[in-house]
C-alpha cells in the first residue's frame, strides 16, 4: 500500500549570507514592482495614465531649481534624525522619541531666536546648537536612565516622551504668538534673518539649504566613524547583539544604555535645530511633521549606515513629494497620495523579507511505501 506524504507548497529558510549587489538588486526590483503597482491602483481609482503619474512625481521633485532644494533640504533633515536613531538601534534599545527630541531641540533654538536677536552672532549659534543638542540628549537619557535602572519598556517610554514634547510645544507655541491670538509663531526674524545659518555666513536663500547638506554629511561621518572604530562603539554593539555577553565582558551595561541614549537624543535634537534655523525658520508642533517616525523606516532599512541612510532618505522623500505632486497636478485628495505612499513602503519594506529569507517552492511528491 503506497501512500502519498504531503509536503507544503513551500517553506521558508534563513539566509547564511547574500551578496551585496544581489540584495540591491532584489530592493531596486521591488521599487520597479512598487511603482507598477501603484500606477496600477491610481489607473483603478481615477483612470489616470501611470506614466503622466511618474512624469509628475518625477517634476515633484525636479521641476525646479525650488523644488530640488526642498528635496534635498527634507531627504537631509530626514537623514539626521535617522543617524540618530542609529545607535540606541543599534543597541537594540527602540528608541521611538526621536520627534520629541527634534521638537525640543526646534524649542530651545526658536527661543534664543526669539528673545536674543541682539547677541553677537557667532555667540548666539553656539548658544543655539549646544542647547538644541543638551536638550534633545537629556531627553533622550530619560528613558535610558529609566531603562538601565529598572528595565522599563524603552519603546512605550520613549512614544509618551513625544507627546510630553508636543505639548511643550504647544505651550511654547502660545507663549511666543505672532501676532497675538494667531497661534502660530510665524517666521522668526523674517526681516533681519538673525539665527539664519545663511545669513550667519552673510549668503543668499539656498544657503540655509546648502549648509545643511553639508552638516548633515559632517555628522554621518562622524556617527559612522563613532560606530566603526571606537571603543563605545563596539561596546554599542556587544550590548546589541547580548546583553549577558557585554556583562560577561565587563562592560557597564547600564552606562552604556544611558551615554547612548544621550548621544541619539542629542543629534535628533541638534535635528531640531536645522529644522528651525535652517528650515523653517518657526516652530510648532508639526515642525517634526512625523519625520521622526518615517526615520524609523530608514535607519531600519539602512542597517544603521549613515551612507546608506542618504539613499534611503532620498527615495523617501521623493516618493513623499511625488505623491503630493500627484495630487496637486490631478485633483487628488490627500488619501491617494497617501495610498501610492503606502504600496511603495510596502513593497520596500518587503524586499528586506526576500534579502534575509530563501522561498523554496514545493517540487514533487514523494510516494512512501
Amino acid at each position: 500500500m503506497h501512500s502519498t506524504s504531503k509536503e507544503p507548497l513551500f517553506h521558508i529558510s534563513k539566509r547564511d549570507g547574500i551578496s551585496r549587489p544581489k540584495a540591491w538588486g532584489i530592493r531596486l526590483i521591488s521599487v520597479l514592482l512598487g511603482l507598477l503597482v501603484s500606477g496600477i491602483v491610481v489607473f483603478l481609482i481615477v483612470k489616470l495614465n501611470p506614466v503622466s503619474v511618474y512624469v509628475s512625481m518625477f517634476l515633484g521633485n525636479f521641476g525646479n531649481k525650488g523644488r530640488t532644494w526642498n528635496m534635498v533640504r527634507d531627504m537631509m533633515i530626514l537623514t539626521c534624525i535617522a543617524v540618530g536613531l542609529a545607535p540606541a538601534f543599534k543597541m537594540r534599545f527602540w528608541n521611538i522619541g526621536a520627534e520629541g527630541q527634534m521638537l525640543v531641540g526646534g524649542i530651545v533654538t526658536a527661543f534664543f531666536m526669539i528673545k536674543c536677536p541682539t547677541m553677537n552672532p557667532v555667540l548666539l549659534f553656539i548658544c543655539m546648537i549646544v542647547g538644541s543638542i543638551a536638550l534633545g540628549g537629556i531627553w533622550g537619557l530619560i528613558p535610558g536612565f529609566f531603562k538601565a535602572q529598572w528595565n522599563t519598556n524603552e519603546t512605550l517610554f520613549t512614544l509618551m516622551m513625544n507627546y510630553i514634547a508636543i505639548q511643550f510645544t504647544s505651550f511654547c507655541v502660545s507663549k511666543w504668538e505672532n501676532p497675538f491670538g494667531s497661534n502660530t509663531v510665524g517666521i522668526i526674524n523674517s526681516k533681519t534673518k538673525i539665527g539664519w545659518i545663511g545669513n550667519m555666513f552673510k549668503a543668499g536663500y539656498n544657503s540655509d539649504f546648502a549648509w545643511t547638506v553639508v552638516i548633515v554629511l559632517a555628522v554621518c561621518v562622524l556617527v559612522y566613524v563613532y560606530m566603526t572604530y571606537t571603543k563605545q562603539g563596539y561596546e554599542i554593539s556587544v550590548v546589541g547583539d547580548s546583553e549577558n555577553t557585554a556583562l560577561y565582558a565587563g562592560i557597564r551595561v547600564k552606562n552604556v544604555y544611558m551615554r547612548t541614549m544621550a548621544i541619539s537624543g542629542a543629534i535628533c535634537g541638534f535635528s531640531g535645530f536645522l529644522a528651525v534655523s535652517a528650515v523653517s525658520h518657526t516652530i510648532s508642533t508639526s515642525t517634526a511633521n512625523g519625520r521622526g517616525f518615517t526615520a524609523i523606516i530608514v535607519a531600519w532599512l539602512a542597517k544603521m549606515n549613515p551612507f546608506v541612510m542618504i539613499l534611503i532618505s532620498a527615495l523617501l522623500t521623493f516618493l513623499d513629494k511625488g505623491a503630493v505632486q500627484i495630487a496637486s497636478d490631478f485633483g487628488l485628495n490627500e488619501y491617494a497620495s497617501q495610498i501610492i505612499m503606502g504600496i511603495m513602503l510596502l513593497f520596500i519594506l518587503g524586499s528586506e523579507f526576500f534579502i534575509n529569507y530563501s522561498v523554496h517552492f514545493r517540487k514533487k511528491s514523494k510516494e512512501v511505501a
